[in-house]
């Protein structure tokens, strides 16, 4: 399940769950929308050991500086609230990776 994150709650959020993936899109991002169906796909598949969340970008300036936005769709890694990874993609395969990367980290080097 995704859920929805903005600058209000991000860092509850980045407190209260180990493993995090952030999308970054904009009602206006065709590609984004584009990718939508895929990420709630992936984001099922694994939600395990990950929390999913997505972060409507234009209306959440102190989330897209926390984590670097520069375009869109981004994609943010998070492990214990660090920044992991942090990339502006529409790749399944490189969401993937993220999502095996932040899995695999160690704890205590976050």
């Amino acid at each position: 399940m995704i859920q929805q994150a903005n600058d209000q709650n991000l860092e509850e959020i980045l407190k209260n769950n180990e493993n995090i993936i952030i999308k970054f899109q904009a009602d206006w991002c065709g590609i984004c929308k584009a990718i939508a169906p895929e990420f709630e796909k992936i984001a099922e598949q694994n939600s395990e050991n990950v929390s999913f969340f997505e972060i409507n970008a234009p209306d959440n300036p102190k989330a897209r500086m926390l984590a670097g936005v520069y375009s869109l769709p981004f994609f943010a890694s998070f492990k214990n609230g660090e920044l992991v990874e942090k990339m502006a993609t529409s790749d399944k395969k490189k969401i993937l990776s993220m999502i095996k990367e932040v899995e695999s980290l160690n704890p205590e080097l976050h």
